[in-house]
């Protein structure tokens, strides 16, 4: 669809700075629902030949902070596009300093320019931005829980032994017990949600049908494809996840090693390589695989890097058809 004008929005915490492209009009609202109200308004005023659904709004993916704005106009039917703060950046070339109000120009010059590769934003459905929410917390209590675990072990192991400081064994044995029970309750209320959902319910029994995708993973895939919605293929998830390899060459005089990007999602990149490995120990084919290539003299990461690939073409197989998993590997002769 052909937009008649572009608004660039920077989303912090407290505010947004609003910038018309093509015009110098720049104005800062709360980001809160009376400023989104304020910010229609002010638009009416300023652009009175163009509808509402004329305009294309564009703002960078900032999690919290800018989830009640894309919330808001979703609602309201109004089409935005969230970016990627690193594609902005560098999309821009050579820059010198930088306000909000800078960046708010900035975001329409860049959704103006690339207006026909931008896609519109569609907000995932409600349990899937709780599950979102769960993981997040989820994953900081694992982090924490891993690092008093560590400092307890070497404390043990030194400290105490040399009568330094008290024994606070049983403080630690304490808060990593409660923060265990606190990850059970997570991984109890996110099973429900799922167990509610019938589309989700379906599409969780059948990737966890899978050898190497456990309920962990399985909510994590779901969640970051919104439910196998958000990319075309498997082959699109693995470049976002950072495992599908690239060619390093330029001209004829150098010619590097194919690898993965480190542009990547790092959470989804470590589930990923978790489930490798299970598939690579449980699932009879890929253990074979993955055997004959390291007694080849192939590097195991490598090895490990397409068995992930493999298992993520599987997951979207079996998600996109919605038919179970079949492992034709024992109906092999």
């Amino acid at each position: 669809m052909h937009y008649k004008n572009y608004v660039g929005i920077d989303v912090s915490k407290v505010t947004i700075d609003v910038f018309i492209h093509g015009s110098n009009q720049h104005r800062q609202f709360p980001n809160l629902t009376r400023g989104f109200d304020a910010l229609l308004k002010w638009l009416a005023l300023n652009l009175p030949d163009v509808q509402p659904g004329e305009i294309h709004f564009s703002f960078e993916h900032t999690g919290l902070y800018s989830l009640p704005l894309a919330a808001f106009l979703e609602a309201n039917g109004l089409p935005y596009a969230m970016i990627s703060a690193l594609q902005i950046k560098r999309s821009l070339g050579l820059v010198r300093g930088k306000n909000d109000k800078i960046d708010a120009k900035r975001i329409a010059e860049y959704a103006y320019l690339y207006r026909e590769k931008l896609s519109l934003t569609r907000l995932p459905s409600l349990e899937i931005i709780q599950l979102q929410s769960l993981l997040s917390l989820r994953d900081r209590l694992v982090r924490q829980r891993g690092g008093l675990e560590a400092t307890q072990h070497e404390q043990a192991r030194f400290l105490y032994k040399t009568h330094c400081a008290p024994d606070m064994s049983d403080v630690y044995e304490q808060v990593i017990a409660t923060l265990k029970e606190q990850i059970r309750r997570i991984d109890e209320t996110m099973k429900l949600i799922i167990a509610h959902h019938a589309e989700l319910k379906q599409t969780f029994d059948l990737i966890t049908g899978i050898k190497g995708v456990g309920k962990i993973v399985a909510v994590y895939l779901i969640v970051y494809t919104h439910n196998f919605t958000r990319f075309a293929n498997w082959r699109k998830f693995a470049c976002y996840a950072g495992i599908a390899p690239f060619e390093n060459q330029s001209g004829s005089t150098y010619l590097g090693k194919t690898k993965v990007s480190c542009l990547a999602n790092k959470q989804i990149k470590k589930m990923l390589h978790l489930a490798a490995l299970s598939a690579s120990r449980t699932d009879a084919e890929l253990n074979a695989y993955f055997v004959k290539r390291v007694q080849g003299g192939k590097s195991k990461m490598a090895t490990l890097n397409i068995i992930r690939n493999k298992v993520v073409s599987r997951v979207f197989a079996v998600a996109m058809r919605r038919t179970p998993f079949v492992d034709i590997a024992k109906f092999a002769a």
